[in-house]
């Protein structure tokens, strides 16, 4: 049985993703806060143009986020692969999304030679309060 080891520290995997995207869309992807054996967890403070009527933070923007902490936790376990792709993402929104820090905490469940399934979860104050929960699933090439 192989063992999995990490390819990147936070600052490596931070720089990667700062490379892998485009500058002016950085701030609304997230900021990793830390990276260990199978977690990955990143964090947002939401910006204007993520607003949606009734003044809370917009579905597209989570799902952007724990998009991106899906392929951080991956990205943090393969190295620097930058096609590695989404093939599903199924969301369940659990409760309103305030103008407050929203931390994603992405959990590697399987890591396989071309699949990955990550378990995404947002939450503001505390992790008891769940803002989404997520599976996502990628393809590695």
């Amino acid at each position: 049985m192989t063992e999995i080891k990490l390819a990147f520290d936070r600052e490596g995997l931070a720089a990667f993703l700062d490379n892998a995207f485009p500058a002016a869309a950085r701030a609304s992807l997230g900021e990793v806060a830390f990276v260990r054996l199978n977690h990955v967890q990143m964090t947002l403070q939401p910006q204007p143009e993520m607003a949606r009527p009734g003044n809370i933070v917009s579905g597209p923007a989570l799902m952007a986020l724990i998009d991106v902490a899906a392929y951080a936790v991956v990205l943090a376990h393969i190295g620097p692969v930058a096609m590695a792709v989404t093939h599903s993402m199924n969301v369940a929104f659990l409760r309103a999304c305030r103008w407050n820090t929203v931390v994603a905490d992405a959990r590697l469940i399987k890591l396989g030679k071309r699949l990955a399934t990550v378990d995404v979860r947002l939450w503001q104050g505390s992790a008891e309060h769940l803002i989404a929960q997520s599976t996502v699933g990628y393809a590695l090439p």
